[in-house]
């Protein structure tokens, strides 16, 4: 009984080594995206057009995904263009705009294109393949 036991435990083995195996095999010659993610720090606050008297604000927290994590260095290195171009995006936004999901949408559309628009002019290629906003909070 125990050897029984013994054989059907090596054939779960063999069977799990070998699909270990042509796993790592078929790992190799796919190609393999490894993306990297860079946040601003500290977040991200600045007034917004707000009707009447009251002045509004949002903060946000942004986080750029990038293909190559090699790609953080530029992000970093280029972080105070990057960062004025967004707050100057959501400082000419309407308090509409920036309440409703439409207009987030909208704005984070304007934010990716803008910062890609401009990273690509500086270092010579579009690095950022998604804009996240993670933190969005207004008044």
């Amino acid at each position: 009984m125990r050897s029984g036991y013994l054989r059907k435990l090596a054939s779960l083995l063999v069977i799990f080594a070998v699909s270990i195996f042509s796993v790592g095999v078929y790992a190799e010659d796919e190609i393999i995206d490894n993306y990297a993610y860079y946040g601003f720090e500290p977040d991200l606050i600045t007034n917004y057009i707000s009707s009447g008297k009251k002045l509004g604000f949002v903060r946000i927290s942004i986080e750029l995904m990038v293909k190559d994590p090699e790609d953080l260095i530029a992000l970093e290195h280029h972080d105070p263009l990057l960062r004025a171009a967004i707050l100057e995006i959501m400082g000419s936004q309407t308090a509409d705009k920036v309440k409703s999901l439409t207009g987030r949408e909208e704005i984070r559309r304007e934010c990716f294109d803008t910062v890609n628009r401009l990273i690509a002019q500086e270092v010579g290629r579009p690095i950022v393949v998604n804009l996240l906003f993670t933190k969005y909070l207004y008044d």
